[in-house]
């Protein structure tokens, strides 16, 4: 990891981020900009990490044969720190739509209806009444459905806002509720959560890769989130970090399977 790393173009999942941010529709609903610990560092345009501890080298892309989309609310949009884009990143065919409360994204609102997808919601099954909607076995439930896309929606924002985010918007109300049931602990380095058990967004995306069988893209986001936390490791040590094996990983994986 080098401050002479070659910056690569924006994926199109954080060029569609970009787009949110500056749309007027954001401007209607006017938040406080992202002033926290580090809002003033100068960033790469590519990864959005400390310009001296770029990782754009490491960003990999690879397919599964599930889709990922994430409704971002409004707030997550400049967070330079958003997990979510790790997993834009790595399988282009992630979508993202800004969630705002009164005003549903209708392009993903019409994908919902499109037969070729078999959509699951992603959400803990901690509460009774929505029970009924809550898939207890993924493989059984992709029986019969075998020949439709499925499709993982992510509710990306604080647990607070990902609450409100399911509460609060009428098109996933009859969405099936696919929890994500794991003994893994959050390796997410930039906060410290309510528990240990509450995985950022791209953690939730490996386990949801495993879980549909797609090893491979799974290993491929476990090593880019692996070289994003070294990243900002390296970044407040203000040290470079050494080739790590994550990062050695994902080099061999471009060399051997990748058009860069």
């Amino acid at each position: 990891m080098a401050a002479d790393t070659a910056h690569k173009p924006l994926s199109a999942f954080e060029q569609e981020v970009r787009r949110i941010a500056e749309s007027p529709e954001r401007f209607e609903y006017p938040r406080r900009p992202f002033t926290a610990r580090g809002s003033f560092i100068r960033r790469c345009e590519g990864c959005r990490m400390p310009r001296d501890f770029c990782i754009c080298r490491y960003r990999t892309e690879t397919h599964s044969n599930a889709e990922f989309w994430v409704l971002m609310h409004i707030e997550e949009v400049n967070k330079p720190t958003n997990t979510a884009r790790l997993i834009g990143d790595t399988l282009p065919s992630t979508r993202v739509f800004p969630w705002q409360r009164m005003k549903p994204p209708q392009e993903f609102v019409e994908l919902l209806k499109e037969e070729r997808y078999q959509p699951f919601i992603i959400f803990p099954d901690d509460q009774p009444d929505y029970q009924h909607r809550v898939v207890q076995n993924y493989p059984a439930a992709r029986e019969g459905h075998e020949k439709k896309t499925p499709v993982f929606i992510l509710l990306d924002g604080t647990w607070r806002q990902a609450r409100k985010m399911f509460r609060q918007s009428e098109y996933l109300q009859d969405l099936p509720v696919l929890p994500v049931r794991s003994s893994r602990k959050t390796r997410y380095q930039l906060r410290k959560p309510a528990s240990e058990s509450h995985l950022c967004t791209a953690e939730v995306g490996i386990e949801l890769l495993e879980m549909a069988g797609d090893q491979e893209a799974a290993q491929v986001l476990e090593n880019y989130f692996a070289v994003f936390n070294q990243g900002y490791a390296a970044a407040r040590r203000q040290k470079q970090a050494d080739l790590s094996e994550a990062m050695q990983w994902l080099l061999d994986y471009q060399q051997k399977n990748c058009k860069i």
